[in-house]
C-alpha cells in the first residue's frame, strides 16, 4: 500500500532545489491556502529540500500565511516574539510563496 502524501518528486538536476532560498529549511504553515491543499505545499516546500514543522520554534526559517487565516495565528505570534529576541525568521504571505516556487519552475525550464 502506498500513501500518495509520501511521493518523491525528484529534479532533473539536483543541483537546482540546493540554491532555492527553501533548501535545508524548516518551514511551517499557518492558516488554510487558498490555491492548493497543506499536502501539495509540503511537497513543493520538500521538492525543494525544505522541511515540515508542525510549530514554529528557535530552529524555525520561515513561517507561511494562508490566505484563509482569520487574524494572527498563534504560530505568526510565536514567530513574531521570536524575531523580536533576534531570531532569523521569514514571514511570507501566501503570494510570496507561490511566488518562490512558480520563479524556481521558470529557472528549470
Amino acid at each position: 500500500m502506498t500513501n500518495k502524501d509520501n511521493l518523491d518528486i525528484i529534479f532533473s538536476d539536483q543541483t537546482e532545489s540546493h540554491s532555492h532560498p527553501f533548501y535545508n529549511k524548516q518551514i511551517v504553515f499557518t492558516g488554510a491556502l487558498s490555491t492548493m491543499t497543506r499536502s501539495d505545499a509540503a511537497k513543493q516546500v520538500k521538492a525543494y529540500g525544505g522541511f515540515l514543522q508542525g510549530t514554529v520554534t528557535q530552529q524555525t526559517d520561515f513561517v507561511i500565511l494562508g490566505d484563509k487565516r482569520r487574524g494572527i495565528s498563534i504560530k505568526q505570534r510565536k514567530a513574531e516574539q521570536l524575531m523580536n529576541l533576534g531570531q532569523d525568521i521569514q514571514i511570507l504571505i501566501e503570494d510570496d510563496f507561490l511566488w518562490l516556487i512558480s520563479m524556481s519552475k521558470e529557472i528549470e525550464r
